[in-house]
């Protein structure tokens, strides 16, 4: 087999392993100084603790279910 041909077999199978991947899930955030709450994938940063559930949308508005 040629290097051409195992180098298309395997960006066709990372394309196959990206395709089925999902979007991250999104989190309230509260924080500890003033108890505001946001939503956010990531920590806003230190002083912040993150709510226990998930959703699927950035209002956090949609709870994302759990499989």
């Amino acid at each position: 087999m040629s290097i051409f041909r195992k180098f298309l077999l395997l960006c066709m199978l990372l394309v196959v392993t990206l395709s089925t991947a999902e979007p991250a899930s999104w989190y309230k955030w509260r924080s500890k100084l003033n108890a505001h709450v946001t939503c956010s994938q990531t920590s806003p940063g230190e002083g912040w603790e993150q709510l226990a559930q998930a959703y699927l949308d950035a209002r956090c508005e949609r709870p994302r279910q759990v499989r």
